[in-house]
């Protein structure tokens, strides 16, 4: 196994993070943009992004031709302050980001399995494949919603049928959560691992040793992605 290739991208504190971290990402919207007249972008939840978000939904881009989705989402309504897609859309689809498309992974259906088929219709709309993918990840090595012996991680991590979606569920999770799956995420023209913290940089450190996939999924990304990770940090 070759060791993932990393480029490191590090600013002094979070403000300067999110700015260069909007900079690099509408560049890859735009060129995307001027080649093909589309972009599409799928963005993680979380704590962390939502400096980056405000940033990047100021950038001067053709936002009308982007379409946005999620990583991941946790089973609930956008009315819950625990949605990823209600985040997504108080903190990016804003200003000259409102012109663009969202495509949220919740469906109102009972649980995530039940909503697979809506759902893989809806993702039809984007541009496959993803012109950037951005990942976070927790201090227990979970990237999107690939959760350390998560109920549902080998059906995310090596999908049947080349299945975009997932349902994974663990009790860190709290509730049923629906991913797009690993080969939809390193398919990306862009990937992308945004993160901050001495904590995260440890986390990430113990991620590149060896050791099982199960233990920190996000090694399966790192150990995956063919055209390697952009990583954004700041201490």
């Amino acid at each position: 196994m070759s060791d993932p290739v990393l480029r490191w991208h590090e600013a002094a504190d979070r403000e300067a993070l999110a700015a260069e971290f909007a900079a690099f990402v509408a560049g890859k919207l735009s060129a995307r943009i001027a080649i093909s007249g589309r972009a599409s972008l799928a963005v993680s939840g979380g704590h962390t992004p939502s400096r980056f978000f405000e940033k990047l939904s100021e950038a001067a881009i053709p936002w009308g031709q982007v379409l946005v989705t999620l990583i991941d989402e946790r089973w609930v309504d956008e009315s819950s302050d625990r949605s990823n897609g209600a985040l997504v859309r108080k903190h990016l689809l804003q200003g000259p980001a409102a012109a663009a498309t969202f495509v949220p992974l919740y469906t109102g259906d009972a649980t995530p399995e039940e909503g697979f088929p809506a759902l893989e219709q809806a993702l039809d709309a984007l541009s496959w494949p993803l012109t950037v993918a951005i990942l976070g990840m927790g201090d227990d090595g979970h990237t999107a919603s690939y959760f350390p012996h998560g109920d549902g991680l080998a059906e995310a991590l090596s999908p049947p049928r080349d299945r975009r979606v997932a349902e994974v569920s663990a009790k860190a999770a709290v509730e049923p959560r629906i991913t797009l799956t690993l080969p939809v995420v390193r398919a990306a023209d862009t990937l992308a691992l945004h993160i901050e913290g001495a904590g995260k940089r440890t986390t990430l450190d113990a991620a590149l040793a060896d050791g099982p996939v199960e233990d920190m999924p996000v090694r399966a990304v790192l150990r995956s992605a063919s055209r390697g990770i952009d990583v954004f940090w700041c201490p």
